[in-house]
This record gives C-alpha cells, structure tokens and sequence, in this order.
C-alpha cells in the first residue's frame, strides 16, 4: 500500500491519546476514517475537526465490531482502544481488577479480530493490533496488562495462520510501543504510579526511557508501516521515540 488516500481505515479509541494521533497521521494522507470510540463529546470533536466519521460504541462490542466492519469494509484496520488498567502492586490488586486489560483490552481484540476473518476483510487488507513493550519486559504495577498485551501479541500471529490456511490474504501485526509516553492515558497513569514507588517525578521516570514520543509522532510511525513495503512480512513492529520504526519476531 503505496499510500493512503481515499483508503478505508477504521481506527478504534480514535478520539485521544496515541489513537488520535494516528487518526491525525491518517486524514493528513487523505484516508477515509472511521473512528470508533466511547466519549460522545470528543467523539463530536474529532469528526469535526479531521471530518472523519465516528461510531459511538464499545470496542468490546463483538456486534458493534461486526456491523461496522461489515459496512465500512475497512482496507486497514487498527485497533488502538484499551482500558486504563488499575494500577497497584500484585497483592493489593483485586481479581476484577487485575483482569481488567483481559475484559478489555483483549475481548475487544478478540472480537474485532475474530470478525474480520470471519467477514472476511478484503483480501490485501492490513490489521494493526496495539501491544506494548510490557509484553516483553512485564509492568509489575498493573496486573494483566503485560499478559494482555502479550495474548494480543500472539493473536496476531494465531490470526495470520488462519488467513495464511484459508487463502484470504489478510496481514495482522503486532504494534508493541517499546517505552512508556505521556501522550496517552496508560502512560501517563503508568509513569505516575512507578514514579511514586520510585520517588521520583513522573518526567525523571519518563526520561529514563530516551526521546520522548508524541501521539503525532506516533501517527507518523503508524503511517510509514502502513506505506513503506519493508513493513509488510513482520509480525510485529517495535516503535520507539529518536529510533522509529523496527521489526520484532514472533
């Protein structure tokens, strides 16, 4: 995919943070948008401001991820919504709230997925799933969300054996974000919950992890996978402020 003008895209938890700034990266390049989000007010914002059109909705929602794929028929299908996981060393944490990225973030992956196979998206048709370099490394102060990002991690590659069996010629891949930013709600919540057990401010925790990165920054990485052909094969795709864009195995 050469470029991304008049291409489908459908962006879920496109109304802020780091999903935002892919909707931005993408309507720069004149895509067609749809963004799927839960917040009416900024839901209204952004399809006023980018004029992309919005579907008010849980993620979670396997009906919701059925009709909208169905009729939106999306070319690229990135899927970026997620819950802010509850933050707290293990024992403190609850069942309910340790499972929460499971209930979450990975229902909703499950189903958006697991449609898009079933439909199926058209054959060429990309789908971008957000991990996170907790997946690899751990995140001790929030639960499941490392495993969770690690279940998606792998979804994507459950997913490309069964478009790869079936001949439907669809690509999942893995976007796996290799440190913590301010720019979306995980991070922020994240770097204040360790800066505290660190006792340091959440800036000084923030640092050690090199270049910051912006939402927009991040759009623009998300772009430069979905135009640049040397992105196309990798199962999954490390993203990282100051070094860009490099691909991670399975």
């Amino acid at each position: 995919m050469q470029s991304l003008k008049n291409q489908r895209v459908l962006v879920t938890g496109g109304s802020g943070g780091l999903g935002l700034g892919v909707v931005e990266a993408l309507a720069e390049r004149g895509a067609r948008i749809m963004v799927v989000a839960r917040d009416a007010q900024r839901l209204a914002e952004v399809e006023s401001r980018l004029g992309v059109t919005g579907a008010l909705g849980d993620a979670a929602d396997p009906a919701l991820a059925a009709t909208l794929l169905r009729e939106f028929r999306p070319a690229v299908l990135v899927l970026n919504a997620g819950a802010l996981p509850p933050m707290g060393p293990l024992h403190e944490l609850s069942w309910d709230s340790f499972s929460a990225p499971w209930n979450g973030d990975v229902k909703a992956g499950f189903h958006w997925v697991q449609q898009a196979l079933r439909l199926p998206l058209e054959r060429g048709s990309r789908v971008l799933i957000t991990s996170s370099g907790a997946a690899v490394a751990g995140s001790p102060m929030s639960g499941g969300y490392a495993g969770a990002k690690r279940m998606l991690w792998l979804m994507a590659n459950y997913a490309n054996v069964v478009s790869g069996e079936a001949d439907l010629g669809i690509r999942f891949q893995a976007l796996v974000l290799q440190q913590m930013t301010a720019a979306g709600g995980v991070g922020r919540t994240g770097a204040e919950a360790y800066a505290r057990r660190k006792g340091v401010t959440p800036e000084q925790f923030l640092a050690g992890f090199g270049k910051p990165l912006s939402a927009r920054e991040y759009g623009e990485h998300v772009v430069h996978i979905l135009t640049e052909p040397q992105y196309l094969e990798a199962p999954a795709l490390g993203i990282k402020g100051g070094q860009g864009v490099a691909a991670l195995g399975i």
